[in-house]
């Protein structure tokens, strides 16, 4: 008897073979990377796009579509976590990983794009039968044939405890944040209830892809006139900064090509300039960059000191970091050098420096709209890791710099733990010898900056990552 006569076979449903769809495909490979590798989704999607380009599978409609799926599935994760939890009957501890990204595509499809029900539940049955098998496919059918009864709306109403009960979870759930960051973020923006859903919903946001013109190599309105009004737009508050239009490709634009421009968030580029035209006492020869991988920031104010003749010394610990570094900086304008060193360990004499950035390593909660897996991977613990580091770095700085000279203690978190606590502990200790500045003046057009003197960026806001920076000036 051959296969195909042991299989019963119902009536007017003849068996069909599943076809792979390269765009679910590529966004379920994209996922499993990011699950079994620890990978970043930003660093995982674009070789294998390009690969998809390179075959013929994609256009341009599918290099978008497989991006929003991957995206929006890994920064709804919590929320999908909570409905899929409710549709079935097992912890979903015990629902085997691959099985589960197939029903997060498919939950993303369902709630949270324009996707029909019926080409949202079908694609993603094929694709499990592809990938999965048909028996576990038949699983995934059921499942999201329930989450098909209600909308994101009404399944919120479900599965989300009611806010006057438990405000955070509520949060957590609607928003897709584990708790404890929502805690947290919600600790260092202050005020109600408005304000952290505003920022929630934009961590959840597409951020935009934005250019920084490097001083002295290329210039915002060089890279404007490149590309036109109808792909591009000036930076909000960067004068450097360029804001592509939805869809832009950055490695097609001449000026990242050569160099001459790249890719960085526009809070990054004001703290990188608010430190530059800090008020100094004394010279202004020397700066130095102490954190500098993967060079974003060691490229701007390299720019920079080169337009007042001053040298940038750029140190990053990792040395394949520190190659970046130095491809970032290749055709700087103005005198400069990349070093691997620990900055914990400095290999330069005490006092040498006129301004030192010390952007320290951090639990990244102030990216979370760029790197939407860093939520679910970081644990409050990861605090106690960094802060030793954050506090020996900043230390290092104000060992670094002389006299009158300003110290930029920088951080893409704004959790408390890793910013004012820090710059906090570290002045204590410094006693009279240092204080910190107003950095609200040097960040000019830039509105709700607080009560100072520190500033605190914030991506509902601004429209930035959640970049912090204090400034401290050596006086002793």
């Amino acid at each position: 008897m051959n296969e195909q006569s042991r299989r019963p076979r119902q009536q007017g449903k003849p068996y069909r073979r599943p076809t792979k769809d390269p765009v679910r495909m590529l966004a379920f490979d994209a996922l499993r990377a990011v699950d079994e590798r620890d990978a970043y989704a930003n660093l995982v999607l674009p070789p294998l796009l390009r690969k998809a380009r390179e075959k013929g599978d994609f256009d341009g409609r599918d290099a978008a579509l497989a991006t929003e799926l991957v995206y929006g599935t890994l920064r709804r994760q919590g929320t999908y976590d909570a409905v899929i939890s409710a549709c079935v009957d097992r912890p979903l501890r015990e629902v085997d990983p691959p099985v589960l990204d197939v029903l997060s595509l498919g939950a993303h499809q369902l709630l949270g794009t324009r996707i029909p029900t019926h080409a949202a539940v079908s694609a993603s049955v094929d694709l499990a039968r592809v990938v999965l098998g048909d028996g576990r496919a038949k699983f995934v059918n059921a499942v999201l044939r329930k989450i098909s009864q209600h909308d994101l709306d009404g399944w919120l109403e479900l599965v989300a405890p009611p806010y006057d009960e438990d405000p955070e979870d509520h949060l957590a759930v609607v928003h897709s944040h584990p708790r404890w960051v929502v805690s947290a973020l919600w600790d260092s923006l202050g005020g109600g209830r408005a304000g952290i859903e505003d920022l929630l919903e934009a961590d959840n946001e597409r951020p935009e892809v934005t250019l920084v013109a490097r001083p002295g190599r290329s210039t915002a309105d060089e890279i404007l006139g490149a590309l036109g009004e109808e792909n591009a737009l000036p930076g909000r508050w960067s004068p450097y900064a360029v804001r592509l239009s939805e869809g832009g490709e950055p490695g097609a634009i001449d000026s990242v090509r050569e160099g001459r421009a790249g890719v960085q968030d526009e809070g990054s580029q004001l703290v990188a300039i608010a430190l530059a035209n800090a008020p100094l006492d004394g010279p202004d020869k020397a700066w130095l960059d102490g954190c500098a991988g993967p060079g974003g920031k060691a490229a701007m104010l390299a720019g920079l000191a080169a337009e007042r003749g001053a040298l940038l010394l750029a140190s990053e610990k990792q040395p394949h970091r520190a190659g970046l570094v130095a491809k970032a900086l290749a055709g700087n304008p103005g005198p400069y050098q990349v070093i691997a060193a620990d900055g914990t360990r400095p290999p330069w004499r005490p006092g040498t420096f006129d301004r030192v950035l010390m952007d320290v390593p951090c639990t990244g909660l102030g990216a979370l709209r760029r790197r939407p897996e860093a939520r679910w991977r970081r644990r409050p613990d990861d605090l106690d890791g960094f802060a030793s580091l954050q506090r020996g770095l900043l230390r290092t700085a104000l060992d670094s710099v002389r006299v009158g000279g300003v110290v930029g203690y920088a951080t893409c978190s704004p959790h408390l733990a890793e910013t004012r606590v820090v710059v906090d502990d570290v002045l204590k200790q410094y006693g009279g010898s240092a204080e910190l500045l107003d950095a609200r003046p040097l960040f000019p057009g830039v509105p709700a900056l607080g009560d100072g003197p520190d500033v605190q960026l914030w991506p509902h806001l601004h429209g930035t990552d959640a970049m912090y920076l204090a400034l401290i000036r050596r006086t002793g």
